[in-house]
Order: structure tokens, then C-alpha cells, then sequence
């Protein structure tokens, strides 16, 4: 099988800066739902956002796993984008992430394969190493009494298997285990074989793969197999310098990519009214604290937040957790996001808002779109 220049891999890869922002624009979606409100329509939600990222010019819409969270409807990101690609004609769609110690390789590059099929040329598959949910969840999702007790070859494994499960994934999407492997005559399709088997006319072409982190592992392991990699900023920000520091120094040209090429997700929420979009992230920061403390739930009104009463280490979580959320005004996130990509030298900028009701998110996606003047 030919292997695609890094010129060509990294057309599916890099953005273009649309209007004036330092570099291109994207969306990660946590299906939120909130209080008073269902799954149904925080996905509706979805379908209208990437919609409205279509229409703006935001470059990519990811979507992220999460499990055993009432608040998060984005336990299935392979069904989601399906049913984003049915809804978008040109948007990039991808999972930000799929937490691949959770699945089996096969079974993702199958996913990832009928979505390429669905939308060629527009998927993007990034992959964790977390299990996006807590222990006992984690276990139940791998089938296993503990975490670290499943092997890789049988669908499991813990984060410290992580290298082997991508390298089997891999192998699986480019369909090109070496002759006298066990799975040499296993083929992932919708793939690549079906380019090459007698009559195929499909395209070889698959997903690029992304290394998503919140710490140096995935930031080394991306720069060493010259991957793109995505930072976790609005979760582990005083980790976001060191990370992108580490991935800069390990990379290494590949097949995919000749120079690094790094992302961040950022929390950041815009209104017209400075008062308000306190009001509104205030929501997320007591949804954080409520999952930090083994309180997880659906993210609360505005009012209900506004009422709750904080114990000082609660007060100091919140400060702490605000602190790492750009909100304000449209001109306020805009100098907001310009200093932070300055500071971190991001590539890509992918916001993700954290709001109780999905108008705010909308509204707050418009308005940074209207800041930096990208196209209506």
C-alpha cells in the first residue's frame, strides 16, 4: 500500500486562520444536557451547532466519550457523527476523543471506517488514553474485575497499554499487518481492502489519526510517531506549556506530518453582557465541582447556581476552575483567546462552552465568530 506524502496527510490535518483570528477555529461538543432538559434535545443541540460552525467558518467539531455522566449525552461519539455528517456538508467531524483503552482497535477502525465512508475526506479520529469515567465505570465498559487485568490483544488493556493499541489500531486502518501475523488475514472494513480487493474502487484513504492529552505521555508518544496531538487546556492548564513543550521537542517527521502541529481545547464563553456570561459558566463550574466531589448530575441553571451555597474549599475550587475559562464580553474572549494562543503557540484553537442551556452556547459561538469576522 502507498503511503501518502506529509504534505498530502496533512491537508486533512491543518486549518486555515479564517478573519482575524491567530490561527484556525474549532468546536468541541460535550452533548451537554442540562437541568430541565433531555438528551434529545442537547443532541438537536449539536446538530445546530455544527450547522452553525459550518456556516461561520469554524474549521473543525469534535465530539468527546464520557460515560456514567448524567450531565455529558456524548457516550457515543461514532453514532453522533453519523448523525453530524447527515446534517453538514464540509465541516470536519472527529472525536476528541475516543478513549481507545475502552474499545477494541478493531472495533474503532470499523466505526471509523463506515464514517469515512460517510463523509470521505472530512473525519478526524482522536484517541485517548483515559477512560473518560471513573474506575468501576471503566471496568464495566472493558468487561474486566480490574483495570490493568484485560490484554490488549482481547479488546482491553489499561493506559499503560496504550502504544500497543494504537499500533494495532493502525495497523487495522491502513490494513497492513505484516504476512504470518495473527490478524494478517483480518481486514477492517468499511478499509483499504476493499480498495484493493479484484473490482475495488474505494479510496485507501482513512481518518488521520490524533493523540489527545492532559500530561507528557500522549505529548511524547504523538511527537515521536510525528502524529498531530490535541491538549487538554480547559481541564489541565497549568499542564498546557510543559505538554506542548514536550510534544515541539519529541517530534519527529512521518508519513502524516513534517512539522508538529498541536491544538488545544479551550473553555470559553462569550454573551453581551459581561454579567451574563459569569451567570453562564458559572453553571459548569458547579457541575465540575459537583463531579469532583462523586456528585455528578445534569448541569444547573444559572439561578440554581446563582443560590448554591459554597463552603470556602468549594469557593477556592471555583475560583481556580473560572480562572481557566476565557468569558466576558465578544471583545473580551477575543483578547482572551489571542493571549492565550500567543502564549502556548497553538495551532488550533477548539472551544468547547460551558453553559446550562444550549442558547448561550449558540449565541456565544455567533458572537466569537462576529469578533473576529469570519465569514457569514
Amino acid at each position: 500500500m502507498d503511503t501518502p506524502d506529509a504534505a498530502g496527510a496533512a491537508d486533512g490535518i491543518r486549518g486555515t486562520a479564517q478573519g482575524t483570528a491567530p490561527v484556525p477555529l474549532s468546536v468541541l461538543d460535550l452533548v451537554t444536557v442540562g437541568s430541565g432538559s433531555t438528551a434529545g434535545q442537547a443532541l438537536r443541540t449539536g446538530v445546530e451547532l455544527a450547522r452553525l460552525a459550518e456556516r461561520r467558518g469554524y474549521h473543525r467539531h469534535w465530539v468527546a466519550e464520557h460515560h456514567s455522566m448524567p450531565g455529558v449525552a456524548s457516550s457515543s461519539p461514532a453514532v453522533i457523527l453519523a448523525h453530524l455528517a447527515a446534517h453538514t456538508e464540509r465541516i470536519r467531524l472527529g472525536s476528541g476523543g475516543v478513549m481507545l483503552p475502552n474499545h477494541a482497535p478493531l472495533v474503532i477502525a470499523e466505526q471509523f471506517g463506515t464514517l469515512e465512508a460517510l463523509a470521505p475526506g472530512r473525519v478526524d479520529l482522536g484517541l485517548g488514553r483515559a477512560p473518560g469515567t471513573d474506575g468501576a465505570t471503566a471496568a464495566a465498559l472493558r468487561r474486566t474485575d480490574t483495570l490493568g487485568s484485560s490484554m490488549p490483544e482481547a479488546g482491553g488493556g489499561g493506559a499503560d497499554d496504550f502504544p500497543q493499541q494504537l499500533a494495532e489500531l493502525t495497523r487495522f486502518l491502513d490494513d497492513d499487518f505484516p504476512d504470518g501475523h495473527p490478524y494478517a488475514r483480518i481486514h477492517a472494513v468499511p478499509g483499504p481492502v476493499q480498495a484493493t480487493a479484484p473490482g475495488g474502487v474505494q479510496s485507501v484513504a482513512r481518518p488521520p489519526v490524533w493523540l489527545l492529552g492532559s500530561s507528557g505521555f500522549s505529548a511524547r508518544l504523538a511527537g515521536v510517531l510525528g502524529l498531530p496531538f490535541a491538549f487538554a487546556h480547559h481541564f489541565s492548564a497549568r499542564n498546557t506549556v510543559p505538554a506542548l513543550d514536550l510534544y515541539r521537542d519529541s517530534f519527529r517527521p512521518s508519513a502524516v506530518l513534517d512539522a508538529p502541529y498541536a491544538l488545544i481545547g479551550v473553555a470559553a464563553l462569550a454573551s453581551d453582557d459581561a454579567r451574563e456570561a459569569r451567570r453562564q459558566v458559572m453553571t459548569g463550574a458547579l457541575s465540575m465541582l459537583r463531579l469532583r466531589t462523586g456528585r455528578p448530575g445534569l448541569i444547573p441553571t444559572p439561578e440554581e447556581a446563582e443560590a448554591y451555597d459554597f463552603a470556602p474549599m468549594e469557593r477556592e475550587f471555583v475560583a481556580g476552575w473560572l480562572a481557566n475559562i476565557v468569558h466576558g464580553t465578544p471583545d473580551e474572549v477575543r483578547a482572551g483567546l489571542d493571549e492565550l494562543q500567543k502564549r502556548t503557540g497553538a495551532d488550533e484553537l477548539m472551544i468547547t462552552a460551558n453553559a446550562h442551556g444550549g442558547g448561550a452556547r449558540l449565541r456565544s459561538y455567533e458572537l466569537i465568530a462576529d469578533a473576529y469576522g469570519l465569514p457569514a
